[in-house]
């Protein structure tokens, strides 16, 4: 299910991949990880070449720069479960990239000739990085919508609005390289460790950003895949309630581990948030 959604300026539209409005839990999202999900070099050695030029222009203006592994999104597959209740089941296709390649191929300036011309979503990402992001929409006890917005200091849209979220890691469940999972014994575990942490990364990131704790918050209910027009960014999104006041997060986030990604910390109404998104021009 392929949708795409956004106010006539490029850099909001999305293309909405997966959506599941009521939500499914951790049993019903289940990964892969396998290197047949991983990018393929493009043909063009220019273009591959570009990658490492980019990186080391970035890191020369920015030393504090890291490589670090990423999650590749490689696409997802969807089916029925057995029995009455016919629920849903989502498995999302992983590989593994890094920072860097993200660097040199998304946010290459030249990011649309790493496009091949498709309809389908993996084939048309094939050469792209793509890391896999995750973002919260968190609500809190007096129903309002948690935004935070971004520092003028990090590397993609600074002073942009965002819910929570950042990315799941592979350093997490001890995966630095494919090898980790050869076996198909040790590769069912791997999988089941990589599907926790879907889970358990957007506990971490909204503890994190926002500063709650993690005892505030409800399980998460994955709800869907975006991935942005601009840049083909992907992203699984989830949805989380929190047992506190508004009042009581904005208290809270002047303490946040990563309170420095962000400037400030707004609760607004969903109408307000759906005003926000199509007005501004800065929501990410």
């Amino acid at each position: 299910m392929e949708k795409e959604v956004g106010n006539g300026c490029s850099s909001l539209a999305y293309k909405l991949l997966f959506s599941c409005p009521f939500g499914l839990s951790q049993p019903q999202l289940s990964a892969v990880f396998d290197e047949s999900y991983d990018r393929i070099p493009h043909s063009d050695s220019n273009l591959e070449n570009s990658i490492s030029q980019i990186w080391d222009q970035r890191v020369q203006k920015n030393g504090s720069l890291f490589n670090g592994k990423k999650f590749r999104y490689g696409g997802y597959s969807q089916k029925s479960g057995d029995g009455s209740k016919k629920e849903s089941y989502v498995c999302l296709h992983l590989g593994l990239t890094d920072y860097r390649t993200f660097v040199g191929t998304n946010l290459n300036p030249s990011w649309e000739k790493f496009l091949v011309a498709s309809e389908d979503d993996p084939t048309q990402c094939r050469h792209t990085s793509s890391p896999l992001g995750n973002g919260a929409i968190v609500e809190t006890s007096d129903q309002k919508i948690v935004l935070l917005q971004r520092s003028n200091n990090v590397g993609e849209f600074p002073g942009h609005f965002v819910f929570p979220g950042g990315h799941p890691e592979p350093q997490e469940v001890g995966i630095e390289t494919h090898e980790y999972c050869k076996c198909s014994k040790d590769s069912e575990l791997v999988n089941k460790k990589v599907s926790q942490e879907m889970f358990e990364s957007i506990i971490r990131e909204v503890v994190e950003e926002i500063g709650v704790p993690a005892t505030s918050l409800s399980d998460p209910l994955f709800i869907g895949i975006s991935r942005r027009v601009l840049n083909v960014r992907p992203a699984i999104f989830f949805f989380i309630k929190c047992s506190l006041e508004s009042k009581e997060i904005h208290q809270l986030y002047s303490k946040a581990q990563d309170g420095y990604e962000s400037t400030q910390l707004y609760t607004v109404s969903m109408v307000s948030l759906f005003l926000l998104a199509f007005s501004s021009g800065k929501f990410w």
